[in-house]
């Protein structure tokens, strides 16, 4: 299921941008630094990342139509990266990994399509294979934080990533046929980022925690050290195929599991992020 939906809780919140860590004064005369490129691809398989500038903002159900652990709203801090524009393919997979896993009956075999049926685990031994190949440039999946700031552009107040029009940002129950569509084909966010709603899940690297929201640090939040129970796991974002408009929702949490194999199933695929 792509829902699970819980109490209704009104909050709130505004966007604070924070600039860049501070390194110091310049020498007199010195040139800036030079600022991050936009756009890098990534060598292996030519997968585009975008930057994401870092900065502050509050982080939870800023809009008071979600969940019960969306809560409490907190400001959060996050430095700058890049992330996937868009979730890894099958095709990007394959080249990487030598096989395809996907089973989604829509998108089965597409190599433009999401890849699925991935494990957090299976995540894990792609960006290993991935960063062996890299030449020092390290690929991970995106804290809960990242991703929640990257998909509501920059920490906006924004619904669905991009906006409220879920129809022209995201593939979802009404509009899917219940598959998984090519990477891309709905209207990016603020940032340039596809698919940040809807089509596929996209594990994150930090576990879930149902209270963590009232214990996060402000500033690049890691998440919980370890699982809270038996039955909780990895966070996922981003909603899917066959969610209703709630679950697509930017600041929707929910979690697969990594300790089973039961979470290798259509609805959950990934994208990458580094640093600058």
């Amino acid at each position: 299921m792509c829902r699970r939906i819980r109490a209704l809780t009104a909050v709130m919140a505004i966007v604070a941008w924070r600039a860049p860590a501070d390194e110091g004064p310049m020498a007199p005369g010195a040139a800036p630094p030079p600022a991050p490129a936009m756009l890098v691809k990534e060598a292996v398989t030519g997968m585009e990342l975008l930057h994401v500038p870092g900065g502050c903002f509050q982080m939870g159900d800023v809009l008071g139509d979600g969940d019960e652990e969306e809560t409490p709203v907190h400001e959060v801090c996050v430095d700058g990266f890049y992330m996937g524009k868009h979730e890894v393919t099958q095709g990007q997979w394959k080249q990487v990994m030598g096989s395809n896993p996907s089973r989604d009956p829509g998108c089965k075999g597409d190599e433009a399509c999401p890849v699925d049926s991935v494990s957090w685990s299976d995540v894990q031994a792609f960006l290993g294979r991935l960063n062996a190949q890299a030449g020092g440039v390290r690929y991970r999946l995106p804290t809960e934080a990242e991703w929640e700031f990257a998909a509501r552009s920059g920490g906006k107040r924004e619904r669905y990533a991009g906006g409220d029009d879920i129809d022209r940002l995201a593939w979802y129950a009404e509009n899917s046929g219940r598959r998984n569509h090519p990477v891309g084909t709905k209207a990016p966010n603020g940032l340039g980022l596809h698919d940040m709603s809807g089509n596929v899940w996209e594990w994150t690297a930090d576990w879930f925690g149902e209270d963590y929201y009232a214990r996060s640090p402000r500033d690049n939040p890691p998440g919980p050290a370890g699982p809270a129970g038996p039955n909780v796991d990895r966070v996922i974002r981003g909603g899917c195929k066959t969610g209703e408009a709630a679950s697509e929702r930017t600041s929707r949490r929910s979690y697969g599991y990594q300790r089973t194999s039961s979470d290798r199933g259509d609805k959950i695929g990934f994208r990458v992020v580094r640093r600058p």
